[in-house]
């Protein structure tokens, strides 16, 4: 949690967050994925000062269980003094005991965004989903929390002026926004009239563009005019070590002497390997995207 302090910009975790969408396809299915297709909506997760602090958090906390459709899981909410924003205890359940910072006390309409990942923490220990490591764990869940459809809530609570800054989970905004854009592409969704915060919604605008970057990579016919240049003279030259650095695509060829392009699909960044032969059409195994392409 980023109180009154510097605030990381950019994609540094890109690669990352790349990964956990993979991982979450492959996990839950292409079916799974599709059934969250509505997000949690604003009016759930209200929570106003005058509201009672404990039923307040109980009431969120029990409305992520339900979003995430862990019936069985029983959160106990409680308020400590912490470093970091939340923790949850993962155990066997049915209970897990959730302790949010005491700022929290004060700062009631960020409690949805803390609850929406540690909430998540439960889901993916219920999956048995794990990154290695602290940091690629936390991402995983901020990026499965976002793409599921309650991680709107994390870039809503950044905000940042002259004076002050406040941003939760471990992704930058431009990241959130990243995968937030990546779920409106899917689902067709538009996580923006949601936003209070200004700077949320300026992050959310630069995902996005990077989010329709990766839709316009090479051997894709939406690839712009450098890339497929560049793709060119890549192909020209086949398979070999450092044709092919800084792009991400990769030429390889078959027992048949063929050759063949990978590239990793726009939707779920899982790898797609087919035949270099001009037009063609492919269809992602994992999200079931068909993509057109000039191999």
């Amino acid at each position: 949690m980023a109180d009154d302090g510097p605030v990381e910009h950019g994609y540094p975790h890109l690669d990352t967050v790349r990964d956990a969408i993979t991982a979450l396809y492959k996990r839950l299915s292409y079916d799974t994925v599709q059934t969250f297709a509505t997000s949690v909506a604003p009016v759930d997760v209200a929570f106003c000062d005058t509201d009672d602090l404990h039923l307040g958090a109980q009431r969120v906390a029990r409305e992520m269980v339900r979003h995430y459709r862990l019936p069985d899981a029983r959160p106990i909410i409680s308020f400590r003094e912490m470093t970091h924003a939340a923790n949850v205890e993962l155990t066997a359940g049915p209970e897990y005991f959730i302790e949010l910072n005491d700022r929290f006390r004060t700062h009631r309409r960020d409690i949805g965004a803390a609850l929406a990942h540690e909430v998540m923490h439960v889901y993916l220990h219920r999956l048995d989903l794990s990154f290695p490591g602290t940091r690629e764990n936390e991402i995983l869940t901020d990026t499965a929390a976002t793409y599921l459809g309650a991680g709107w809530l994390l870039l809503d609570a950044y905000r940042e002026d002259s004076a002050s800054s406040q941003k939760l989970g471990y992704l930058t905004p431009e990241e959130f926004g990243y995968v937030l854009a990546k779920r409106a592409l899917v689902f067709g969704e538009d996580p923006s009239v949601w936003f209070t915060s200004p700077q949320a919604y300026t992050a959310y605008v630069k995902g996005m563009a990077q989010a329709r970057r990766d839709e316009q990579q090479p051997p894709l016919t939406a690839a712009g005019w450098a890339g497929r240049r560049r793709y060119a003279h890549d192909r020209r030259h086949g398979p070999g070590p450092g044709v092919q650095a800084g792009v991400p695509y990769a030429f390889s060829g078959d027992k048949g002497g063929s050759l063949r392009v990978s590239f990793p699909c726009p939707t779920c960044h899982q790898r797609i390997r087919v035949p270099v032969r001009g037009r063609v059409r492919a269809r992602c195994s994992l999200c079931r995207t068909v993509l057109e392409c000039d191999t």
